[in-house]
């Protein structure tokens, strides 16, 4: 299967593949480099299950590792049973009493009033005797005094009966509704906690290491497996400070190294905007403590597949056809 060159023509690929004799000092030196994806839980825990190793080659979505979450399953459980409660505390303000209770209010009720008529009936006797001269005004007034008592009890259970048949206040029923919506949160944050003892690969990749064995103990936020999708591979290399002027971003260069096979096509994606002296992992003779500027380029991820992180490259910028 011929290999896919993105943002070059193949005529120009083939010109410079011939080109073999060119001189060495037309490329430039760098090395394949990888940005990793170090995928961790946020919360700690004893690691349970690892469901990957280093070398495979996994797919979005695919489990990569579990942490005991005992406690977690515990804090959704008990955060299930309070909404559940706040929910029926809610719904019970939309209702009044019981009408057993109802039923006590109104029987107090009635007895009120029968004591009511009674006091009516002694008033009205007590009046005949005053007016008679048979008994003083004071019993007269006692007697108006328990009527007004009695009258009054029959006006308060009247209420309390027509209450009791109301629902909450609205402030009650916001309160509840507050409790129900806290509840709700609470549940949500423990299955949260509980989904993120669990991990999965956040893109296809290939597992390029992990950090431990089921029974050891992850401190939150530690990475436990390490993951290269392929559009994170890169190449990196330096530019002598006197060409600097014939890299730009974006530019097209093709990527030599051994046993990749044909070059392969990147675009350039970084300049780095202060100079250095050439890092040891490139040195050699020709190109010994020269002041060179660090520049990234990205090959497609079809391609890049055909790179290791640390290999060697070589960089030749893809000149323009006259």
């Amino acid at each position: 299967m011929k290999t896919k060159l993105p943002w070059i023509t193949a005529a120009a690929v083939l010109a410079i593949a011939t080109g073999c004799g060119d001189k060495q000092e037309d490329a430039w030196s760098g090395y394949a480099e990888a940005d990793y994806v170090y995928v961790a839980s946020p919360l700690a825990g004893t690691l349970s299950v690892l469901h990957v190793q280093a070398g495979q080659r996994i797919s979005r979505g695919r489990p990569l590792f579990a942490l005991e979450s005992e406690a977690e399953k515990a804090a959704r459980s008990e955060a299930d049973a309070r909404l559940e409660a706040a929910r029926h505390q809610a719904e019970n303000t939309d209702k009044g009493k019981r009408e057993p209770e109802v039923a006590v209010n109104q029987a107090q009720l009635a007895q009120a009033r029968a004591q009511a008529e009674l006091a009516q009936h002694d008033l009205a006797r007590k009046r005949e005797l005053v007016a008679k001269g048979f008994i003083s005004r004071a019993q007269l007034d006692e007697a108006r005094a328990t009527l007004a008592q009695a009258q009054a009890r029959v006006r308060e259970l009247s209420s309390m009966v027509e209450v009791a048949r109301l629902p909450a206040r609205a402030d009650e029923r916001g309160g509840a509704d507050a409790q129900v919506e806290a509840a709700r949160q609470a549940l949500r944050l423990s299955g949260w906690g509980e989904q993120q003892k669990e991990q999965a690969a956040p893109a296809d990749a290939q597992v390029a290491d992990t950090f431990f064995r089921p029974g050891e103990f992850v401190a939150a936020g530690q990475p436990v497996v390490a993951l290269l999708p392929p559009g994170n591979l890169k190449a990196r290399f330096y530019v002598p400070e006197a060409q600097l002027s014939t890299v730009a971003l974006g530019q097209n260069v093709l990527l030599r190294c051994d046993g990749c096979g044909a070059p392969i096509a990147a675009r350039v994606t970084h300049i780095a905007t202060r100079p250095e002296y050439t890092p040891p992992v490139i040195y050699s003779n020709s190109q010994r403590s020269k002041l060179v500027f660090m520049a990234e380029a990205k090959p497609a991820p079809e391609d890049a597949a055909r790179l290791r992180p640390g290999q060697p490259l070589d960089v030749r910028p893809l000149k323009p056809k006259s």
